[in-house]
């Protein structure tokens, strides 16, 4: 009987020492982007540009939203930055901190940085053409980012009622 105790006690200290991996939020269907008009176009834009990035586009998506961002703006830097995710390091496909910043994954990176732009005391409560002089100094860069972002589309998709 004490070796059965104590073995139980073994593995009940065993399972408390067992590390917790955080799993990932369940997303409701409010956070849904599967009806959403703007996801083929962003598919699209990345699909015409060879761009890995496309597997990502509810991602850009669900963080553009969270942030009240121009859903065009991340995926229009990452085209810039890394080529939509054809040339990058450290899971950056922004360029952030000039690619020294390292992401978890491209997922985490899209989320982060889509939150930094939204509450850094550098970007927020600017206009778009205001953050991306912030974001890079470079005279013509948010000339190049804007014309992407015009390519995606229109910053406001009507969303197609059915009955």
């Amino acid at each position: 009987m004490r070796k059965l105790v104590s073995q139980g006690i073994v593995m009940f200290a065993g399972l408390l020492a067992t590390p917790v991996v955080p799993t990932p939020i369940a997303l409701g269907a409010a956070d849904s982007t599967a009806a959403d008009p703007r996801l083929p176009l962003l598919v699209k834009f990345f699909e015409d540009n060879n761009a890995p990035l496309s597997e990502h586009a509810e991602d850009f998506l669900k963080a553009a939203d969270r942030n009240d961002l121009d859903w065009r703006l991340l995926p229009s830097i990452s085209m810039v930055e890394s080529s939509g995710g054809k040339f990058y390091r450290n899971n950056n496909v922004f360029g952030w901190d000039g690619c020294n910043e390292r992401f978890p994954s491209i997922r985490a990176g899209i989320h982060i940085v889509a939150s930094r732009l939204a509450t850094s005391k550098l970007y927020r409560n600017k206009t778009v053409e205001q953050i991306l002089k912030t974001y890079n100094g470079n005279d013509e860069y948010p000339r190049r980012v804007k014309t992407l972002m015009r390519l995606i589309g229109p910053a406001d998709v009507p969303i197609a009622l059915t009955n």
